[in-house]
């Protein structure tokens, strides 16, 4: 009986940690939900550079894991689905390395810009505790960056993943950090306009205006390392 009850035991463990290593994939439920992988765990399908060719210098995937080029810069690296979405709901984890700096684009844009960032909201994703320098409220982790401060966020410890969920339907959008609801606005309002012309954006036309567009990625700065990219249209 004792024997039976380690074999059992060892059987669960077994089960639960093959279960924890299925990593970027779908489950039955999920797919019958609507949702796609936007990432395979194996290689850089599906996802270009912004304004150019195919991802072919400095991102790349090890273990399952899609990692940036750790070294950044104000633009030139960051990456874009190939695919647009309009109305949708993103999940992805993601872990960031010392003093890193990253952050997730939605209905992004190109043609008129050089700069992702010109063209569609982010949602921050930076090393908060160990930034070296003081960031303002709408630079911390889960922000929309530098127009909604996120409320009540908490970031993992460095070396553990968080997961980000972003839904945007119509001008609704909403940003969650490791399961927390820490943004909500909506876009083209009298305060997205007033919070847009009182900060870098008042003369990017462009910014947020799409109502369609490709999911991106930055290479800012920093090692910051994604995984289970996943989205569903709404």
């Amino acid at each position: 009986m004792r024997q039976s009850l380690v074999l059992m035991a060892s059987l669960l463990f077994f089960g639960v940690f093959c279960h924890a290593q299925q990593l970027n994939t779908l489950t039955k439920k999920e797919k019958k939900a609507g949702w796609e992988l936007l990432f395979n765990g194996k290689n850089m399908d599906g996802w270009k550079f912004f304004q150019g060719g195919e991802v072919d210098r400095g991102w790349h995937v090890a273990d399952g894991v899609m990692n940036n080029s750790g070294i950044g810069s104000d633009h030139g690296g960051d990456i874009i689905t190939v695919r647009q979405f309009k109305d949708f709901e993103l999940y992805l984890e993601w872990k960031i390395g010392p003093e890193g700096n990253s952050g997730v684009f939605y209905r992004v844009q190109e043609g008129d810009t050089k700069k992702i960032y010109e063209t569609a909201p982010e949602y921050q994703l930076i090393d908060d505790k160990g930034w070296p320098d003081k960031l303002d409220p709408g630079q911390y982790s889960g922000a929309n960056y530098a127009m909604h401060p996120p409320v009540g966020a908490e970031v993992k410890p460095l070396d553990q993943w968080n997961s980000t969920r972003i839904v945007v339907k119509g001008s609704m959008v909403q940003h969650f950090l490791n399961g927390k609801q820490v943004v909500e606005y909506e876009l083209w309002t009298g305060d997205w306009e007033e919070r847009r012309n009182n900060s870098k954006w008042k003369n990017k036309p462009l910014y947020g205006m799409a109502e369609e567009g490709h999911i991106g990625l930055q290479d800012h700065g920093g090692l910051t390392q994604f995984r289970n990219i996943k989205i569903r249209k709404l």
